[in-house]
């Protein structure tokens, strides 16, 4: 393993170089900028592993063992033990046939982030081809670098910063796209071994893989095809998961990495010195996450240095893995290169050539023969994946998710739910690994925060009823939480909310009856508790069971019925429908699936099960609550208090 270092070579700035004169000097003063960016020589470099094959027989097994060290950087390399037999080229032209895809424009410049300056990406319209794309960012680096005799990472880390400070380039960038350049050749080694990010979120330590369905993106990888300078903002995972980054082909990139522990002095700074007040959202406490989470948002790392927030980089290669921890902010952007040819090969140009042409090439005849080959794009591909010990960070997740009412992408409740059934099932050794000591952890104090609420909703006599298991995870209408073991509906109107709300009534604003639904299934989950909770050292509850059982005695006498057209129904939800009351007349269009619109009513979503569309699909069509019964927004669940996975492991920190 290679330890993170300071970069202490120094760049020979060459005639290419951009002038930070010639950039606004708002945003010169803003960033600290200057020619000779000294700050990049500064940054330190992550820790990097180069495993066996039989150490990375499985990665997240892999991961584990060096999780303690890696994850105080925020970002690791790993270079990966096995090769590609059949290049992303060929499975990208050959294997998948019609292979196209939309690039994203982006603008190279600074931002004032205020209301008149915030950043914004535009799709192209034109679709490309891998080939297509390859030749147009080789012509493009070839423009603007033919001429350096000596593109180092350093340079051109720094002529990136120069480009971003002047504001003039564009470049494109295919993001999101789907597909994987992983072959699918039975005699490619790395398509067949577990390093192949269409197979790793399944493995069984993939706590993804208790998932249902495919979400592109987390579940299934997506690709990225960049040119010199395309650029991914800062950001964090989807519910602060793990991701890992494969190099398939072409130049390298430069990431920076901040510490999940981190990551709260990150968005400090960027709340105080990147974001004017005015563009700040007034629902997030912390005032930068909100727009942090759009993706657009990429300043120079020196900023973060200068108020001792920690920050690491890497250089990825193609082979090689960049992982990033939960929580930990990321952004980077793509290089060029220039590939001389071998010694042996110049020599025997210069030898041979002069034979072959029964002439005495001169000097000047010589510039003209191409010694090298041009890389201006590059081919990554990428995936979320959880281990046990992101479930900690997954809580924390959930709460600024239903502080910013930003619908959830993962049902992070059952997915706890079910690991921790599992976990409770096998045969644990007494001095079990810390994953599985996290997920009992998370499990408890999340089931310590339902019970309470239970025995609150109990004591105002509320009654309790089963919702079908396959009813599936359903969404909060007020704050986005996933609910998966119970929630609190209307038998009346239908409104629904999580249980992590205050309620002071039993009264809906309809008149209607509030009823708290549960799972059929709960009373596994019950035993799963009573079972860690003899063994840990969380204080002993009043008991869950028995607090559901006299719920349910209040059942019969609640009259559940629902007004269709006019009819009387049972309520029996049924897994991807939609029960409703029918309030207003007026239609409105609401966009459940991603190209597919339909009419609807007002208040009419009621129990939707968890969306199963893709990631793109969310953002574009994500359900709307248009209903006004709101019973207050006071969040009772408090997730445990780990901030570091390395504060867990009795490990030194640096």
């Amino acid at each position: 393993m290679s330890r993170g270092r300071k970069n202490q070579s120094k760049t020979t700035w060459s005639s290419v170089r951009t002038d930070i004169s010639l950039s606004k000097p708002s945003i010169v003063e803003k960033y600290k900028l200057n020619n000779e960016m000294e700050w990049v020589d500064e940054i330190s470099e992550c820790p990097e592993f180069r495993p066996s094959m039989e150490e990375f027989k499985d990665p997240l097994v892999y991961l584990q063992t060096i999780a303690p060290q890696a994850s105080k950087y925020g970002i690791c390399k790993i270079v990966s033990p096995w090769k590609a037999c059949v290049p992303a080229s060929d499975v990208l032209m050959k294997e998948q046939r019609g292979f196209q895809f939309k690039a994203y424009i982006q603008h190279l410049r600074l931002h004032e982030w205020n209301v008149n300056d915030k950043a914004a990406f535009l799709m192209r319209q034109r679709k490309y081809t891998y080939q297509s794309f390859e030749k147009m960012a080789n012509k493009a680096f070839a423009k603007r670098f033919t001429q350096s005799t000596n593109i180092s990472a350093i340079h051109l880390e720094k002529e990136f910063w120069h480009e971003m400070a002047r504001g003039i380039r564009m470049v494109d960038y295919g993001a999101n796209i789907d597909g994987s350049a992983f072959s699918s050749d039975p005699n490619d080694e790395l398509g067949q071994s577990n390093g192949n990010l269409k197979i790793l979120p399944q493995l069984s330590n993939c706590t993804l893989r208790l998932l249902e369905y495919q979400i592109p993106g987390i579940t299934f990888p997506m690709l990225y095809i960049g040119m010199l300078f395309s650029t991914f903002a800062w950001h964090v995972e989807d519910h602060y998961l793990y991701s890992i980054n494969y190099h398939h082909s072409g130049a390298p990139k430069t990431w920076y990495g901040v510490p999940g522990y981190a990551a709260s002095g990150f968005e400090k700074v960027a709340h105080d010195y990147i974001y004017a007040p005015g563009i700040l959202s007034p629902m997030d406490e912390d005032g930068a996450s909100a727009l942090l989470a759009e993706k657009t948002t990429m300043f120079p790392p020196n900023i973060l240095l200068q108020h001792n927030v920690p920050v690491y980089k890497a250089v990825q290669m193609p082979g090689e893995y960049v992982i990033t921890f939960p929580r930990a902010y990321h952004a980077g952007f793509s290089h060029g290169k220039l590939h001389f040819l071998p010694l042996f090969c110049i020599f025997l140009i210069f030898s041979f050539m002069p034979c072959i042409c029964h002439l005495s090439l001169s000097i000047e005849t010589y510039n003209f023969i191409p010694l090298y080959t041009i890389t201006g794009f590059n081919c990554g591909e990428a995936v979320n994946f959880a281990v046990g010990d992101w479930f900690p960070w997954g809580a924390v997740a959930g709460q600024a998710y239903a502080q910013l009412c930003k619908m959830v992408i993962l049902p992070y409740e059952e997915l706890l739910c079910k690991e921790a059934i599992i976990l409770s099932k096998s045969n644990c050794l007494s001095n079990e690994p810390a994953p599985q000591t996290l997920v009992k952890i998370s499990f408890l104090s999340h089931i310590e925060s339902l019970s309470n609420v239970l025995w609150h909703l109990n004591n105002l006599k509320a009654p309790f009823s089963y919702s079908p298991n396959s009813q599936g995870t359903i969404v909060c209408q007020i704050c986005k939480r996933d609910s998966y073991l119970a929630f609190l509906g209307c038998n009346s109107c239908f409104h629904h909310t999580c249980l992590f709300h205050e309620v002071h009534s039993l009264t809906c604003s309809c008149s209607g009856k509030l009823v708290v639904f549960l799972r059929e299934n709960i009373w596994e989950v019950a035993d799963t508790y009573e079972k860690f909770q003899q063994k840990s050292c969380f204080s002993s509850l009043p008991n869950m069971s028995s607090c559901i059982k006299h719920g349910l005695t209040r059942t019969r006498k609640v009259n559940f019925h629902c007004e269709y057209n006019g009819t009387q129904e049972s309520v029996k939800p049924t897994k991807g429908t939609a029960i409703f009351k029918m309030k207003e007349k007026e239609k409105v269009q609401l966009g459940v699936r991603k190209n597919h619109k339909r009419h609807c009513y007002k208040h009419e979503i009621i129990l939707q099960s968890f969306p199963k569309s893709s990631k793109k699909a969310r953002r574009k069509g994500r359900l709307k609550t248009t209903g006004n019964n709101i019973l207050g927004c006071l969040c009772a669940y408090r997730p445990p208090n780990i901030h570091n996975i390395g504060d867990f492991y009795d490990t030194p920190t640096n």
